[in-house]
């Protein structure tokens, strides 16, 4: 994995924040950082699949759905 570097400009609120969760959970605030973005990307990605997953099942079934919801 190759290490690149940002600058994160915080305010007050943010960096207490950080410190909070950093001393909370026993990790960097770069840490706390990274999995938060890494799970909000993770959550997005998921929410992604589901409606590209139901947009094809409506497509191949919608039809039959229909139907079965008249009766």
């Amino acid at each position: 994995m190759t290490a690149m570097a940002f600058t994160l400009r915080t305010d007050a609120e943010l960096e207490a924040a950080l410190a909070e969760l950093a001393a909370t959970q026993g990790l960097s605030k770069q840490e706390v950082v990274r999995r938060a973005v890494l799970d909000l990307h993770q959550r997005t990605q998921h929410k992604s699949r589901v409606a590209a997953a139901s947009a094809a099942s409506r497509e191949r079934w919608g039809e039959v759905l229909d139907r079965l919801g008249s009766v």
